[in-house]
């Protein structure tokens, strides 16, 4: 018994700490206020490879990428480094110039977001419940959006690049340690040339100071823990459990807006997360319910 349930915590800890990590990254963007965006994203890039390339020479990992990384593979991945980089640049900049809320808002409406883009490209049923979510959610986005309240294409923009990531990574033949590696390889790069221009241009942020120089190199450890610790709590955790940590990171992200960033939240922005939580809750209950439901089917 002990051993079967170890497993579940070990996997429960692992989720929770990396959605945790997520939650909390818009304080260590904070930190880099004075560094432009795509320098951010940039380092982010860099040290992220070095610190994967340490990983995969540990685990031994390197052969199965390269072998998985070809052809069909290999293009998909072009797509989900686009993606990725997307999301990130546009993350980046948000917590820089004060729209926390807004990015918030769109990782809570990630999830529903997936669920339309399976249906609409993998061709995967809708449940009733999940259309109601979605529908709810969709309500509280007009709302923001005829009001004017709020940089809506923020929301939207880190929603629609992670789902469509998310998507292309599906069906990409490859796991999460391969995928992330090969994805800052392609993107490595360009996150040089962006440097060695912003050096000769004397605009570089790298080397103007310890602190800030630490900083950067965090930003490798920043990026692939919360991965690395998610994809050994997928491999521990039931699907519907993982969907209910997901919304540790923006819960977190909205509380960083109000209580730490002094964001302005107005009415607006109430009944708009106020519909988008309830289109959340709908779509945790339905997926308990079909967790359940899987559970109790004969096996």
């Amino acid at each position: 018994m002990q051993s079967s349930a170890s497993p579940g915590r070990a996997g429960l800890l692992l989720g929770a700490a990396a959605y945790a990590l997520w939650g909390v990254l818009p304080l260590y963007i904070h930190l880099l206020q004075q560094v432009p965006a795509l320098q951010v994203l940039a380092h982010r890039v860099l040290w992220s490879v070095l610190l994967l390339a340490l990983v995969i020479v540990a685990l031994r990992r390197a052969r199965p990428i390269l072998q998985a990384a070809r052809g069909r593979t290999l293009l998909l991945l072009v797509a989900s480094a686009s993606l990725i980089a997307i999301n990130w640049l546009v993350y980046i900049w948000a917590v820089q110039h004060h729209h926390v809320l807004e990015a918030s808002l769109g990782y809570f409406i990630n999830p529903l977001v997936n669920v339309a883009l399976g249906m609409a490209v993998l061709g995967e049923r809708l449940r009733r419940l999940q259309g109601v979510a979605i529908a709810v959610a969709a309500a509280g986005v007009a709302i923001l959006a005829v009001s004017g309240g709020g940089a809506l294409w923020i929301s939207l923009a880190l929603a629609l690049s992670f789902g469509l990531y998310g998507l292309v990574r599906k069906v990409a033949a490859i796991d999460a340690l391969g995928g992330l590696t090969v994805e800052t390889l392609l993107l490595a790069p360009i996150a040089l040339a962006l440097l060695v221009q912003a050096g000769h241009a004397g605009e570089g942020a790298f080397g103007q100071s310890t602190r800030l120089d630490l900083l950067l190199m965090l930003a490798g450890p920043v990026t692939t823990a919360p991965l690395l610790m998610f994809a050994a709590a997928a491999r521990r955790l039931p699907l519907a459990t993982l969907g209910l940590l997901q919304y540790i990171a923006p819960s977190f992200q909205f509380a960083q807006a109000v209580l730490f960033f002094d964001e302005p939240v107005g009415l607006v922005h109430v009944v708009t997360f106020a519909l988008i939580w309830t289109g959340c809750a709908l779509y945790a209950l339905d997926s308990l319910r079909a967790a359940r439901m899987s559970r109790a089917l004969p096996k």
